[in-house]
């Protein structure tokens, strides 16, 4: 099997592209390097380019036909919520348009198997704090969950025209490290955000210590970034192995566990015999009170589950933070 990743040289797609690479796969990457590191994919062909651009669709497709490409797995798009709602016609034209090329691309050089880098956000505010995949309504409540959600049906409809197979995982809050040349240096998720208030001189804040929750702190799932390369793998595998077989999938990657903010930070600074100093900020306005993953349907059909404790996943983030800073001990 040869596996192109989209994005592969930033920090989810570095994890995936080393899981793939222990599973024995071919694995040929497509970046930017907008926020990603060459030396990430340990000797995967890179071929850099903006799949958001014109023409990257036909681009896709001669690299997909040159490789050999049978899978897709696309994680090459903007993330950040608070961008989204301040550029969001920006956010449409990345991500909509970067699925769009990748979609070309497959179709043009048959390529029939694609898992998407889809996201919890794509829920909105749910009506339930544990959340499966089939809770209604889907009213994403920022341009960035939009474009997850907009991303899987564009995918969902090129099913039966092309026959391209299509699996989307939804993440909750990720976390954490494998090997630490694979850390996360970009500002872009919490405990990342927590260090580079660390590193300012800064006291990291937390927004919100009044909601209805046991200690007044929004409620999420954090799942391991190892554990979620593991869910890619498996998912790949699962069309590999059902080559006949159309389907469109959705999948939650977490924990099933929620973990207030108040908690993680607590439970941070315990495993990591540290003290953040945090102090509390007003709210946020639009963040969710709790959500959390039911992670069943992947449990059962997947045959995947998150592994790594929070105490694990931690002491991970701070090794690498470590890696970064340069710090021995």
């Amino acid at each position: 099997m040869t596996v192109l990743v989209t994005g592969g040289c930033g920090y989810i797609g570095a994890h995936v592209v080393h899981a793939l690479h222990q599973a024995g796969e071919k694995v040929v990457v497509v970046d930017d390097l907008s926020y990603g590191k060459p030396t990430r994919i340990e000797g995967s062909r890179l071929y850099g380019m903006d799949i958001a651009a014109p023409g990257a669709g036909e681009r896709l497709a001669e690299i997909m036909k040159a490789e050999g490409v049978d899978s897709v797995i696309h994680f090459a798009a903007r993330k950040q919520v608070g961008e989204s709602v301040e550029k969001p016609l920006w956010y449409y034209q990345q991500n909509l348009n970067g699925m769009l090329n990748v979609l070309i691309g497959m179709r043009d050089s048959g390529a029939k198997k694609l898992v998407f880098s889809s996201s919890a956000a794509t829920y909105g505010v749910p009506p339930v704090d544990v959340v499966p995949e089939d809770v209604v309504p889907m009213l994403p409540i920022n341009p960035y969950g939009q474009t997850k959600l907009f991303g899987e049906w564009m995918a969902r409809a090129c099913e039966e025209p092309y026959g391209i197979r299509f699996c989307g995982l939804r993440y909750f809050n990720v976390a954490g490290c494998g090997p630490v040349e694979l850390e996360d240096p970009a500002i872009l998720n919490l405990i990342p955000m927590l260090f580079d208030r660390l590193k300012k001189g800064k006291a990291p804040a937390i927004f919100g210590d009044d909601y209805p929750t046991p200690d007044g702190s929004c409620i999420r799932d954090y799942i391991d970034v190892v554990d979620l390369a593991k869910a890619h793998v498996a998912a790949i595998n699962r069309m590999a192995g059902d080559k006949n077989k159309q389907a469109y999938e959705i999948f939650n990657v977490g924990t099933g566990r929620g973990v207030s903010v108040l908690e993680l930070v607590r439970k941070f600074e315990e495993v990591n015999h540290l003290k953040l100093n945090y102090k509390i900020a007003p709210r946020r306005a639009g963040d969710i009170i709790a959500i959390w993953a039911d992670p069943t349907l992947a449990n059962t059909e997947l045959g995947w589950t998150a592994e790594r404790t929070l105490d694990q996943t931690l002491a991970a983030a701070w090794a690498w933070e470590k890696h970064i800073r340069g710090i021995k001990n």
